[in-house]
């Protein structure tokens, strides 16, 4: 698919011309919106599918864990225990931003059924509020190597329109940065509460590889063919 890069200061898009269906991918802390750019390709998508790929910039904010640095983050992080993972405030302003880039999708001409929220690590985490929580039924849900922060917050505002949504978890075995055992816990917590979740692990670190890119392609090309 030759797709037309398109910068601006809030993120990159990759479009495709015609575009049927969207997906919004989120980076992780300290990256940028050209982080997955590269690996569109790799997903091997059929052009007439014709997606439209959408990858947002996060705010510069100070993160309290790397010494009150200032970096692209969805929200703030005080320390790598779950409990110091989450700022509800940040997480919250973050997943309104995902809600008014859903809203300039629809504007697009894009249905809501037809757009994918992404993203890896901390923007995984955002990826799974905003969707969980969007009042309309929405293509799909793609979690890598992520987990579940302020849980306690999204529990009463999970949407029934997206309660069936199609969930991809994907994790690294030896995930020094987000322990596979916190992927799991946001697994077993949407489990629990009736969401069906295709779950993917892999022997690698806080990363992406090819065998996983090929099953994120394969799981895309399934929705929305």
């Amino acid at each position: 698919m030759p797709y037309r890069m398109i910068e601006a200061d809030d993120g990159v898009t990759l479009e495709p011309g015609a575009a049927r269906a969207s997906i919004i991918w989120l980076h992780g802390l300290g990256a940028d919106g050209h982080d997955f750019v590269p690996i569109v390709p790799e997903l091997r998508l059929p052009d007439e599918l014709a997606i439209r790929f959408v990858f947002p910039h996060a705010n510069v904010r100070p993160v309290t864990l790397n010494n009150g640095m200032a970096m692209r983050a969805w929200y703030d992080i005080t320390s790598l225990s779950p409990e110091g993972r989450g700022s509800a405030a940040g997480l919250t302003d973050s997943v309104e931003q995902v809600g008014r880039r859903i809203a300039a999708q629809r504007a697009a001409g894009i249905a809501a059924d037809r757009i994918l929220i992404a993203g890896f690590s901390q923007g995984g985490a955002v990826a799974l509020h905003a969707a969980l929580t969007y009042p309309e039924r929405l293509a799909g849900i793609l979690a890598l190597s992520t987990y579940l922060p302020v849980a306690e917050t999204l529990d009463p505002r999970l949407s029934p329109a997206n309660r069936d949504v199609p969930i991809l978890m994907c994790h690294g075995m030896y995930d020094p940065v987000v322990h596979p055992s916190m992927g799991d816990s946001a697994r077993q917590w949407l489990v629990e509460r009736g969401f069906k979740v295709e779950w993917h692990a892999y022997p690698m670190q806080h990363q992406v590889s090819p065998a996983e890119i090929g099953d994120i392609g394969r799981w895309i090309h399934k929705l929305l063919a």
